[in-house]
């Protein structure tokens, strides 16, 4: 695709291919990869990550297999408690500034009345380019010190999911 314009749309059938040819875990591998490559795109980052994008932007949702394609503009220092996706995975994509995140490991699970207890086992910074895929069931929280902006991909439009609270042991 050197030349072309990526928007979206064309990302999101390329998304949807691969993850047709190898669904699970190999799939997202290649969609992180391809993720990558887009990240470090000025004229992709300049069009969907923009001064006036919103902390969450749904730019794409696939017909067929539902997952999403988000930009997320995150102004000033912001954290995220411990979480997974519920029943779906994602994909973390950084295009501007730097998050640092934290994985976790599962204590204690959560149920709908108590929060799960979790413990950091490792954290790592994701700056311009960097992309990582967190499956299902995967804890994790990112911490921005600063302004961020970031395209983030959901095997499900997670607004319509319910998810149980972890904290830290």
């Amino acid at each position: 695709m050197a030349g072309q314009t990526i928007t979206a749309e064309s990302l999101g059938a390329e998304f949807q291919s691969m993850l047709m040819a190898q669904p699970g875990p190999a799939g997202r591998e290649k969609v992180r990869d391809r993720l990558r490559e887009v990240l470090l795109d000025p004229q992709f980052v300049a069009r969907y990550l923009r001064d006036d994008t919103r902390e969450r932007e749904v730019l794409y949702e696939d017909p067929q297999l539902g997952f999403c394609i988000l930009a997320h503009h995150y102004r000033g220092a912001k954290d995220s408690p411990p979480h997974d996706h519920g029943p779906s995975w994602a994909i973390y994509g950084q295009a501007v500034g730097e998050t640092m995140m934290n994985d976790y490991e599962l204590l204690e699970k959560a149920t709908e009345d108590k929060p799960g207890k979790v413990r950091r086992t490792r954290s790592y910074r994701l700056t311009p380019g960097v992309a990582y895929v967190y499956n299902e069931g995967d804890l994790h929280s990112p911490h921005r010190t600063d302004s961020t902006r970031l395209i983030r991909i959901e095997g499900i439009n997670m607004e319509k999911v319910r998810r149980l609270k972890y904290q830290e042991a």
